[in-house]
């Protein structure tokens, strides 16, 4: 009996050892970890990571900064042993602020599948942000209205179609024999209110004021990535003023009153029938289909560039872009790396990872992996990647990322509602933003 209690104490004892030695020489589970700059889809995040960790062993650990502290919690995150494998930046600006932690993501899978490779945030050197939602905005019409025009017996001009459109010249006739003839059409004016009350100004102050920043960028060859786009000439300011001026003059109201209208107004505007054309963004679309008496059918909704009269400019596509870029941090190991840029590309490739994207997370997303029946249903959407999709079209990018302060948004949105109630001149604003971008970006330093 004692040999037998013997010999099971022995066979213990060498299970035990075993299970020692198999556990310390036991591979060490990859982990990834991502800092998420959206509170609002943090839990859809957490159902795509342990649906990932199910399907691969990988594990993914999702942790979500509150509103308004992503740099913040960034900053501290990356100096501990937690620090984030995947992190965004917000473009051009965040990348000068991450650039030393920012691996170079122009051989990933992802980034092959980017449908329009000048979102990226890229240098000469590499790829270092991938977008993975983008939004975009131009103005949007209501093409019932537009074929109405086209058939009236005595309009003033010859154009019979929108794909005519295509600059500014041939925009500002029609607009303007639109509002002359908006009682035939049964309007209040060719285009929606412009917003101008305070805090509602954003659609002018910096989304119209992207389109001649872009140009003067773009057409100065200036590196995004560099002190250079802290002064601006505003080279462009009379074709901002062309398309503000068409706006503002050919309305459902009269220039003085722009002032107290906010955006949801000039939304209803168009969902009611009362306008043909508003200046927004796909996100606009909840702001068209939910008006109480909504009369605006979704296969009439429909984009078109925002034309400043540019010099070619008919190639010229929407304002497409976006503030959320996916980096991969460059001091994580080569394995956690390469297990970040599968993870993101599972995301956006497999057909669980897209249904997520999709319909959990309700991205439109830039990559050519998603079919035409894994895309958004929304009209204003599918019009986004209709264009981004257009052959010999240029996307504008969005350069508002760069504007130096929310102080010079105001100051210039403020100026404009001036304008209009024609109470300072066209060459005080343009002076105003020349100084001011200057003077806020020298008061960050």
């Amino acid at each position: 009996m004692k040999t037998i209690k013997r010999l099971s104490a022995i066979l213990i004892s060498f299970s035990i050892i075993l299970g020692l030695f198999a556990g310390c020489n036991k591979k060490t589970q990859t982990t990834v970890r991502f800092l998420n700059f959206k509170p609002e889809i943090a839990s859809k995040y957490n159902e795509i990571a342990k649906e990932y960790e199910k399907e691969t062993g990988i594990k993914i650990v999702i942790e979500t900064a509150a509103e308004g502290t992503y740099e913040s919690q960034l900053a501290a995150k990356m100096s501990t042993n937690e620090a984030p494998t995947i992190f965004q930046i917000n473009g051009p600006v965040g990348y000068t602020n991450w650039k030393d932690y920012c691996a170079d993501l122009s051989k990933t899978e992802l980034y092959s599948h980017l449908t329009d490779k000048s979102l990226a945030v890229s240098t000469s050197d590499g790829v270092w942000g991938i977008p993975y939602v983008v939004e975009g905005y131009g103005i949007i019409y209501n093409d019932a209205i537009m074929q109405k025009y086209f058939k009236l017996e005595n309009k003033g001009t010859e154009v019979t179609s929108m794909e005519q459109i295509n600059n500014f010249a041939t925009l500002k006739a029609v607009a303007e024999d639109m509002q002359k003839n908006k009682d035939a059409l049964g309007i209040d004016g060719t285009f929606a209110a412009t917003s101008l009350k305070s805090g509602d100004d954003w659609r002018w102050q910096t989304h119209l004021a992207n389109v001649p920043i872009y140009y003067e960028f773009n057409n100065n060859k200036v590196d995004l990535t560099s002190d250079a786009v802290k002064k601006i000439d505003f080279k462009y300011g009379d074709n901002y003023k062309n398309i503000f001026d068409l706006y503002i003059n050919n309305s459902t109201v009269e220039p003085k009153l722009l002032g107290t209208k906010i955006v949801d107004e000039s939304m209803a505007e168009f969902a009611l029938g009362k306008c043909a054309m508003v200046q927004n963004g796909n996100w606009a679309w909840g702001q068209i289909s939910d008006v109480d008496g909504n009369i605006v059918k979704a296969t009439d909704i429909k984009y078109l560039p925002i034309y400043t009269g540019m010099d070619g400019e008919e190639k010229q596509g929407l304002c497409i872009g976006t503030e959320n870029f996916f980096c991969i941090n460059s001091k994580a190991s080569q394995e956690e790396q390469k297990a970040a840029a599968d993870f993101l590309y599972w995301l956006f490739s497999s057909d669980k990872g897209k249904d997520y994207v999709t319909n959990s997370l309700g991205f439109i997303a830039p990559f050519d992996t998603f079919k035409d029946n894994e895309k958004p249903k929304d009209p204003l959407a599918q019009e986004i990647i209709k264009w981004m999709e257009k052959d010999d079209i240029k996307t504008v990018p969005w350069n508002f990322t760069l504007f130096p302060s929310q102080n010079f948004k105001n100051d210039f949105g403020a100026a404009l509602l001036q304008y209009a109630q024609g109470t300072k001149q066209w060459s005080e604003v343009n002076k105003l933003v020349i100084d001011e971008w200057a003077s806020e970006w020298a008061a960050q330093k």
